[in-house]
């Protein structure tokens, strides 16, 4: 199955946290933070949302940092995804 988002919206996969800290200390999965670093796998085609014209700043393949709670999570072929709208995407990480 194919994810293909509609309207403003980007489909992306988040990069793996890191597992130790700097000082050397390994974190369990519990107490890792949700990782805000994601890959964009799919982008949307825009258009017009809530009355105002939405260009998509965003391609497949860029790291970008996304909101901490934002997004919806689905599972598509065993993959976490997070579904969330350009307005949810706060960098590009270049």
């Amino acid at each position: 199955m194919t994810l293909k988002p509609l309207f403003d919206r980007v489909v992306v996969k988040s990069v793996e946290a890191e597992e130790t800290t700097k000082a050397g200390i390994i974190l369990p999965g519990s107490a890792q933070e949700k990782p805000q670093v994601a890959e964009v796998v799919a982008v949307g085609p825009g258009g017009v949302v809530d009355g105002k014209e939405i260009k998509m700043a965003v391609s497949v393949g860029d790291r970008v940092i996304v909101s901490k709670y934002a997004g919806t999570e689905v599972k598509n072929g065993g993959v976490e995804y997070n579904i969330v709208r350009m307005s949810d995407i706060l960098a590009i990480v270049e």
